[in-house]
């Protein structure tokens, strides 16, 4: 009877022996990945060969693969985003003027757990707090578009030079975007009642949180975000694995290959009405690269999908008028036509 709630008491008690403990069978775990993977496939009555074959191999080889690397990350970024609350992220935005603060909040995306889904309430709180509006969006663009799980899938999945190259003009389209947005002087453009809201300070909240809350908070991060987006993790791994196994590479090479100029622009348009998120949609880039697609028309679809959705604008339309709409999505969607002509051109 004392067993389990031993078990349960562990990560407090022993919170640096528990990590470790962890990281071990994290390590464990991801080894076994393809030889079960290839191992399940053969049990069962197809050619491994086959179409079927292979995206089955497919499906049961990414899944298990993409829901580790995102449970390992999310727990680790759970523990560090408890210095990043949405209250210290607003008060290290609100102390620093434009440029500098275009910098800092992009650098902030990476690290804090925020979507979409928060863009209205995060977007009201640093208005409160006087953040300029330029720096909300590049906070705001780069959150969801830059954020430690799209990185560590892309690391996981393509290598570190791909990761870092993203990283860096991912970063760069949020900074420039926002710094472009803050030089309009589209305040006006905010609806009226978030003009009329009255501010509010942005202190610095201080913090003392032991190594076992932090851990708490990974455990936390896990429920709430891995809880959360997994269904897309497996959807996209699904349509990800119908691509592998039956799209011909010739046809998916003549609509987004390097050759023809007009691949990038159409990823965009395509990817603005899809609603996911950077777990949903690396799988599908996967599949579309294998298959003759080139890097930059696959990487431009992904950012539009994630930063240009067509949910997040019917969410901002509560705060922002239509121009501010409009001028954000031209702005980041130059910025996002740009990076995939780089990527494109470079490799």
């Amino acid at each position: 009877m004392g067993f389990l709630p031993a078990i349960k008491a562990f990560p407090r008690q022993r919170p640096l022996l528990f990590i470790v403990t962890v990281v071990l069978l994290w390590l464990g775990l991801y080894q076994l990945i393809l030889p079960t993977s290839e191992l399940l496939v053969g049990w069962l009555p197809v050619e491994r060969q086959s179409h079927l074959g292979g995206a089955l191999q497919f499906f049961l080889y990414d899944t298990p693969k993409v829901l580790l690397l995102l449970t390992g990350i999310v727990f680790v970024m759970g523990m560090i985003n408890s210095w990043f609350t949405p209250e210290r992220t607003r008060a290290l935005l609100a102390k620093r003027g434009e440029g500098g603060a275009n910098v800092l909040a992009a650098l902030l995306g990476i690290v804090t757990p925020f979507c979409s889904c928060s863009a209205v309430p995060l977007f009201i709180g640093f208005v409160q707090a006087g953040v300029p509006l330029g720096v909300t969006f590049s906070f705001l663009i780069s959150a969801p578009m830059v954020n430690e799980v799209a990185l560590t899938l892309l690391f996981g999945l393509f290598g570190w030079k791909i990761a870092l190259l993203y990283l860096g003009l991912g970063l760069s389209v949020a900074m420039t975007a926002g710094w472009v947005i803050g030089r309009l002087k589209m305040e006006a453009h905010l609806e009226e009642w978030v003009q009329q809201m009255p501010k509010v300070s942005a202190d610095d909240p201080l913090q003392n949180v032991s190594l076992a809350e932090r851990v708490d908070g990974g455990f936390g991060a896990v429920r709430q975000i891995v809880g959360k987006v997994w269904p897309y993790v497996v959807a996209g791994i699904a349509i990800g694995a119908g691509i592998h196994g039956y799209v011909p590479e010739a046809f998916m090479a003549s609509f987004m290959g390097k050759e023809a100029w007009w691949s990038v622009p159409l990823a965009v348009l395509m990817g603005v009405p899809l609603y996911t998120n950077a777990a949903g949609i690396i799988p599908i880039v996967q599949a579309l690269l294998a298959k003759g697609a080139a890097l930059g028309t696959v990487l431009a679809f992904m950012m539009a999908v994630i930063a240009l959705s067509l949910p997040e604008m019917i969410i901002l339309r509560n705060v922002l008028k239509p121009r501010l709409i409009a001028t954000f999505v031209v702005v980041v969607a130059s910025g996002i036509l740009l990076v995939g002509y780089i990527f494109n051109a470079l490799l």
